[in-house]
């Protein structure tokens, strides 16, 4: 491929591995001086997207608010460009390794259930990503935070290395910005949202915990969490917030193990943890206390 057919000159599409209501993923190469090379991901604007303004506007978005949220369990932001046809492309690191919803489906073939540690671990993870999120302060000082809003296993990354990473903030909206209008519900997505937000309430932090509740309640028990026939019964479901018990379905998990992933999916806002870096602490207890030990790079690597 020569210069002129890469991405802004320097970003060798190599194969596409995603593809979402907005945007597609690749895996790319980017390149530099010296023969320098290194595989990165290409978040590219569906062509069908690329006159409507709004989405144009959410996609820049994406790129604004997580390109200073600097932390090791994000996905990194690194440039924000256009191809030769004018669609945005952000560049982000590129984590080798597969996501949580692959992997728990994997498991659910073998009928076999995740290790509840290397979960737990997960949970720690993400929750301090959702928590440098949510404590996110601008140029000046002033919070503003970023609400995450689409916490599900697909956009939980898991690297060979062990490492998990937050990624897809699509749909994340800054308290900074107020311009953009943004869809209530993506299809698909509704199992995974906070039985307030179903009833009209606004994105928070305890929304957030919630859905990373739901996540690894699945994780844990290697089911869905809410089934039904459409989404008009999915909706209802959501929004009575009934979560079967863990233990029930998985007697050989701990009572402190279960009580955290229930506290974070409690349907009274005020019943969860207040803050996601509550909640990751809790999670650490329980690991720590039970002196099991995690590895979730092998987990990941003998996929």
């Amino acid at each position: 491929m020569s210069t002129d057919d890469r991405i802004a000159g320097r970003y060798e599409l190599v194969r596409r591995v995603g593809n979402g209501g907005m945007a597609e993923v690749w895996l790319a190469r980017a390149h530099g001086d010296a023969g320098f090379s290194r595989l990165v991901a290409v978040k590219r604007m569906l062509p069908a997207l690329a006159q409507n303004l709004e989405f144009a506007a959410m996609f820049v978005e994406e790129a604004r608010v997580v390109s200073d949220l600097l932390h090791p369990n994000v996905v990194q932001v690194e440039d924000f460009c256009s191809d030769r046809d004018g669609q945005f492309c952000i560049v982000m690191e590129w984590v080798e390794g597969s996501d949580l919803g692959q992997l728990m489906v994997e498991h659910s073939k073998r009928r076999e259930r995740l290790p509840w540690a290397d979960v737990a671990r997960i949970g720690v993870s993400v929750l301090t990503a959702l928590h440098a999120a949510h404590s996110r302060h601008d140029a000046s000082g002033e919070p503003a935070p970023i609400f995450h809003r689409d916490v599900t296993p697909s956009n939980v990354l898991l690297s060979v290395h062990g490492v998990a990473k937050l990624a897809d903030f699509g749909l994340a909206r800054a308290m900074d910005r107020i311009t953009l209008t943004m869809p209530g519900v993506v299809k698909g997505k509704l199992a995974y949202v906070s039985p307030e937000m179903v009833g009209g309430q606004r994105a928070s932090a305890a929304s957030d915990i919630y859905s990373l509740g739901v996540v690894l309640w699945e994780a844990l028990t290697g089911r869905r969490l809410f089934e039904a026939k459409n989404e008009v019964e999915l909706f209802v479901k959501v929004g009575r917030g009934e979560i079967p018990d863990l233990r029930e379905l998985r007697p050989e998990l701990s009572e402190a193990l279960c009580g955290t992933v229930h506290r974070m999916m409690r349907k009274n806002v005020a019943e969860r943890f207040s803050t996601a870096l509550g909640a990751a602490e809790a999670l650490e207890r329980v690991i720590r206390e039970s002196g099991e030990r995690d590895d979730l790079g092998a987990l990941v690597r003998a996929r």
